[in-house]
């Protein structure tokens, strides 16, 4: 099994989504639901893809983390 990390980005007419670890594999929808399932295929099929062609796996090596910051007065 693999594991990676998805990154998913609301547009103004839809979703997207990427895997920082594997340039490529994205996947686009209407919507979150959409491009969830979509990312799912495209890793699959991206994987596959690398297998077939003898490529190497490459290892998940990103992460995320959601950061706070307080600013004094608001930023216009």
């Amino acid at each position: 099994m693999y594991r990676y990390l998805v990154i998913f980005e609301q547009g103004p007419t839809s979703w997207g989504a990427y895997i920082p670890d594997l340039p490529g594999c994205v996947a686009v929808g209407d919507t979150r639901e959409e491009v969830e399932q979509s990312i799912h295929t495209a890793l699959a099929m991206h994987l596959q893809s690398m297998l077939d062609d003898n490529e190497a796996i490459p290892p998940a090596t990103s992460s995320a983390e959601e950061i706070e910051v307080s600013l004094p007065h608001p930023v216009s």
